[in-house]
């Protein structure tokens, strides 16, 4: 498997030298691949969870491109009806280009109704208009001149966006029954953050069912873990990625047998309160490398 770090774009102490700062931490620990998270306006809702200042994930993945190279760059998740489907497909597709290693679209529904309405966008309408407008850019990715009709968005005639210098993936985020399908049917790779075991080991058939009847490949499993190291054991049922390293090393290896072939590991603990410094998260990441896993081969150790 290989094995990448969530970049965490927000908060107080957050400036354009700590983000590079961890993007080249990850890089020289051994991780492959760096991953951003998406909001555009810091609403109230938004703020207590993921405080401002939010750096732009696509903005921050350009600077990035320049500074940190060899890191593949990605994002986790990218709101999709946050932003018209052509701009997304530009945005995503000129990240790819500009970086050797390469880009993750990222792509999901979001949870802030107060964002989407702040946005003008209808939030109850966010799995239609997700499900339309990947659609949309997948189209503008592959054809040179395309045109669109949809309910939410469309175009006659546009250039591409341009298409990819590489094959782009898209994760599709989610835990949902409805993610899962839209994983199936428009996707590379099935994302899911803080999955219990029992939860993918049940997704699993389900999605490779969907995929076969749409006539798509079953996509990958690229699980985002939520980090949260104990000294003691944590219960069966926890989330993968709690509990104790030993706990860690073995969800890692029951992904390996589940096929999994990326896995993203995410040191932010979920509130502004429980979150640690800088220096916390590389020694987090220090200790996982040292400890669990070797980043580089993707070993388990």
């Amino acid at each position: 498997m290989r094995y990448g770090v969530n970049l965490l774009n927000f908060g107080s102490g957050t400036t354009p030298d700590s983000l590079v700062r961890q993007a080249t931490d990850a890089r020289e620990l051994g991780f492959g691949f760096a991953m951003i998270s998406d909001h555009i306006t810091v609403t109230p809702d938004v703020h207590s969870v993921y405080p401002a200042p939010f750096y732009d994930q696509f903005v921050l993945a350009a600077h990035l491109a320049g500074r940190v190279p060899g890191l593949r760059l990605g994002t986790t998740i990218t709101v999709i009806p946050y932003r018209h489907p052509l701009q997304t497909a530009r945005l995503a597709a000129n990240i790819d280009q500009l970086n050797e290693a390469g880009f993750i679209l990222g792509a999901g529904v979001g949870w802030s109704r107060a964002e989407y309405e702040a946005l003008g966008v209808p939030f109850e309408k966010r799995g239609a208009i997700t499900d339309e407008y990947l659609t949309a850019i997948r189209a503008a990715w592959s054809e040179e001149t395309t045109s669109f009709q949809g309910r939410y968005a469309a175009y006659e005639d546009i250039r591409n966006a341009p298409a990819p210098a590489t094959q782009m993936p898209v994760w599709v985020g989610g835990n949902s029954p409805a993610a899962q399908r839209r994983a199936a049917r428009l996707g590379e790779g099935w994302h899911p953050f803080m999955p219990t075991l029992e939860a993918v080991r049940t997704a699993l058939p389900r999605i490779a069912a969907e995929a076969g009847a749409a006539g798509r490949p079953v996509p990958d499993l690229v699980p985002r873990l939520q980090l949260k190291l104990t000294a003691q054991p944590d219960t069966e049922d926890r989330p993968l990625g709690h509990g104790s390293v030993d706990q860690l090393r073995a969800d890692l290896e029951a992904l390996a047998e589940l096929g999994a072939t990326d896995v993203l590991l995410d040191t932010y603990p979920g509130t502004p309160a429980e979150r640690g410094t800088a220096d916390d998260d590389r020694r987090t990441l220090e200790l996982v490398a040292e400890k669990v896993v070797d980043p580089v081969t993707g070993t388990v150790r």
